[in-house]
């Protein structure tokens, strides 16, 4: 029900917003602003497609939290580059650090690792060919390999 919900809610959202702020600063400003939000984010997600340092790596004990930065990050840009006030603002808004450090927050929380362990007393059955006793018996070579 959500994505029905914020697929029929966030256009009219945002067209109600190009509305009213459109009339209140104007056509060209409202359209400078669109068009500049969006030129920012391409910038910002073209920034983040280098690849990334070793200190980045060294400075946190989780080696994930640079790589969520840098994900939340291509997300802000991607929001920035939709056109409309509330997705510009959520972008603007990701891109500050402790904004990001509160949704990851809330996403680790929701998020549950589980990593199967096999039962130790599990028997493992298989066959096997014994190659020495092959090779002692002399078989016409296959047509898949070459000789």
């Amino acid at each position: 029900m959500w994505p029905f919900a914020l697929l029929i809610g966030l256009p009219l959202i945002e067209i109600s917003l190009f509305v009213t702020i459109g009339a209140a600063i104007g056509l060209g400003a409202t359209l400078l602003i669109i068009l500049g939000t969006a030129a920012g984010g391409m910038a910002l997600i073209r920034a983040q497609g280098g690849p990334s340092s070793m200190r980045d790596f060294q400075r946190n004990a989780d080696p994930l939290s640079p790589l969520a930065h840098k994900a939340m990050l291509v997300a802000a840009g991607i929001m920035l580059i939709l056109p409309g006030f509330l997705t510009d603002t959520l972008g603007l808004l990701l891109m500050l650090p402790p904004v990001r450090g509160l949704v990851m927050r809330r996403i680790a929380a929701k998020v549950r690792v589980v990593r199967p362990q096999p039962p130790r007393d599990a028997t493992i059955d298989g066959e096997f060919i014994d190659l020495d006793a092959e090779k002692a018996t002399h078989r016409p070579p296959s047509a898949w390999t070459r000789h």
